[in-house]
C-alpha cells in the first residue's frame, strides 16, 4: 500500500485482541453532564441532521482502543515518577484540508526530531503525543463575531462550522462531526504506518537533525547534536538492532471540548466493562471549561482515559486539589496531568503555590508546561502572534519552579507545525512581522514552525541535563 492509498483510508486500523462494545456506551452516569452547566458548545441540537450525525458516530468503529489507552496511562505513570518525559505537540486547530500525507508526515517528523533531542537531554524515554487526529474544536472568548455591520457565530473549529465569514459558513453543522471522525481515522492510519514502518528509525531521525544543524543560525547547538550523532553511530557500529531503534509509540490527544462528539465515541471495554473515550488516547479539559460543577469535568471523571487539565494564572491551590479529588479519587499514577499555561510574566509567581499544594497532598500527577497560550499578543499588523523568547522564558520558569519545590517537570505541550510557516516572532532563524502576510497559515492561534520547534527542543534539552 502506498502513502497515497493510506491517506485515503476512512476507517481506523484494528488492534488485534481488543474489542469494544459497538455503539455509544450505555453506562450509569455517562449522561449526567446533560443536566449540568455546559460551556463552549454550538447550538445545533435542533438542526435536522443532528440525530443522524450522532447515530452515525455512535455506530462507527472506535478510533483508538482500550489497550492502547491503558499502555499510555502506564507510560504517563513513569512520567509522574520522574522516569520519563512527555512531549505533546501539534496544530492549534487541525483543518480538514490539512489531512494530507505531506503535512502529517512533516508534523510527525518534527515531533520525532524534538523527541530525539529531548531523550538525549533527559537520558530518559520520551512519551510522544500529537495534538492531532481530533483537535478540530476550539473554545472562543465570545459566541458571536462582528465585522463592520455584520455579526455571525464565532468560528469554533472545522468540526463545528467554517472559517469563512459568511452566514452559510458560520452555521453550526453537525455533519461536520462525521467528517472530523473520518479525517481523524485517516490521520491515525498514516501516523501508525509512519511510526511502525521504519519512518521513525532513530538513525533516520538523526540524519534529519543534521539538516537543521547546517544552518549557521543554529551553530550554538552543535555540541549537543554532535554528541547525539556519536551515540547513534556507536550503536550502529555495535550492530544494535532492536524495535526501540526502528519504531516508536505515538499517541493522539485533543481537547475534549465538544461533548456530543466525545459521548457518541465513548465505548465499553469488553475486558473490564468500563467506558473509554475512543476519539483519542488522551483528552484534556481546557481553562474555560474546567469548572468543578460543570459538564466537562463531570463527563471526563467517568471515563478511563488518562486526562489533562489546563491551569491558568488565576487557578487556586484549593481548585487544583478539588480537581484531583474529582478526576483522580483513586490516586492512580498516570491518570491526571496538569498542563500549566501561566504566561512568562506569571509562571514564577503563580505556579509555586499549586505545585507545593499538590506535592504536600501526596497526589502523584504529571506536570507539563504549555508555554504558548499565556504568551499570545497582537502584532502591529494585526496578526495574533507569540514571541519565541517569551515562550522559552516560560519554559525556563517552569523548570525553576519545580527545581525549587523538589518536584519533577514532566513535560512540554506546544502548538507547532512541521511546515515553514511564519506565525511566532523570533528564534535563531529570525521570523519578523514582515513574513506574516505570505506565510501565516493558522486559522486560530500561532504555532512554532519546524525550525523554532527544534530550537526549543535543544534549549529544553539543556535544561533537562540539569534536572537529572
Amino acid at each position: 500500500m502506498t502513502i497515497a492509498d493510506e491517506n485515503r483510508l476512512e476507517t481506523p486500523l484494528t488492534a488485534p485482541g481488543e474489542i469494544l462494545q459497538t455503539g455509544a456506551a450505555d453506562y450509569p452516569g455517562l449522561d449526567a453532564w446533560r443536566q449540568l452547566p455546559l460551556k463552549q458548545q454550538p447550538d445545533w441540537h435542533g438542526h435536522p441532521d443532528f440525530d443522524d450525525a450522532y447515530e452515525e458516530l455512535s455506530s462507527n468503529p472506535p478510533l483508538v482502543f482500550a489497550g492502547e489507552v491503558d499502555k499510555l496511562k502506564d507510560r504517563l505513570a513513569s512520567v509522574a515518577k520522574g522516569e520519563a518525559f512527555l512531549l505533546q505537540g501539534g496544530d492549534c486547530a487541525e483543518t480538514f484540508d490539512g489531512v494530507t500525507a505531506d503535512k502529517i508526515s512533516a508534523r510527525v517528523k518534527t515531533i520525532l526530531q524534538m523527541a530525539v533531542v529531548l531523550t538525549y537531554g533527559a537520558s530518559l524515554p520520551v512519551v510522544k503525543m500529537g495534538r492531532m487526529a481530533g483537535q478540530y474544536a476550539k473554545p472562543r472568548s465570545s459566541d458571536m463575531e462582528t465585522r463592520g455591520d455584520v455579526t455571525l457565530p464565532s468560528f469554533r473549529g472545522e468540526i463545528v462550522n467554517g472559517f469563512d465569514f459568511t452566514e452559510q459558513s458560520r452555521i453550526p453543522d453537525p455533519k461536520r462531526m462525521v467528517t472530523a471522525y473520518h479525517k481523524s481515522a485517516s490521520t491515525l492510519n498514516l501516523v501508525r504506518a509512519f511510526t511502525e514502518g521504519g519512518f521513525a528509525d532513530l538513525r533516520a531521525v538523526q540524519q534529519w537533525n543534521k539538516g537543521f544543524m547546517e544552518n549557521p543560525a543554529h551553530a550554538r547547538y552543535e555540541q549537543i547534536a554532535g554528541e547525539i550523532d556519536r551515540a547513534v553511530r556507536f550503536m550502529d557500529a555495535c550492530g544494535v538492532e532492536f524495535d526501540g531503534l526502528k519504531r516508536t509509540e505515538f499517541y493522539a490527544a485533543h481537547e475534549a471540548l465538544l461533548l456530543d462528539y466525545e459521548r457518541a465515541l465513548t465505548r465499553i471495554d469488553s475486558r473490564t466493562g468500563e467506558p473509554y473515550v475512543t476519539s483519542g488516547h488522551f483528552v484534556w479539559v481546557g481553562e474555560r471549561t474546567r469548572d468543578l460543577d460543570g459538564a466537562h469535568v463531570d463527563y471526563l471523571s467517568r471515563v478511563r482515559n488518562p486526562l489533562g487539565v489546563k491551569l491558568g494564572p488565576n487557578t487556586s491551590p484549593e481548585t487544583v486539589l478539588e480537581l484531583i479529588e474529582k478526576l483522580d479519587p483513586a490516586r492512580e499514577p498516570g491518570r491526571l496531568t496538569f498542563i500549566t499555561r501561566m504566561g512568562a510574566a506569571n509562571i514564577r509567581e503563580k505556579l509555586p503555590p499549586l505545585v507545593e499544594a499538590v506535592r504536600d497532598s501526596g497526589a502523584e500527577v504529571v506536570w507539563v508546561t504549555d508555554p504558548m497560550h499565556g504568551n499570545t499578543i497582537t502584532a502591529k499588523n494585526g496578526y495574533k502572534t507569540r514571541r519565541f523568547d517569551d515562550v522559552m522564558d516560560e519554559v525556563r520558569g517552569f523548570f525553576e519552579v519545580h527545581r525549587a519545590a523538589g518536584t519533577y517537570p514532566g513535560g512540554l505541550h506546544v502548538e507547532m507545525t512541521g511546515d515553514d510557516v511564519a506565525e511566532c516572532l523570533g528564534g535563531s532563524d529570525v521570523i519578523d512581522e514582515s513574513a506574516f502576510d505570505a506565510r501565516y497559515e493558522s486559522l486560530v492561534d500561532p504555532r512554532l514552525n519546524h525550525k523554532q520547534s527544534l530550537e526549543m527542543a535543544f534549549l529544553v534539552a539543556e535544561a533537562l541535563t540539569q534536572v537529572k
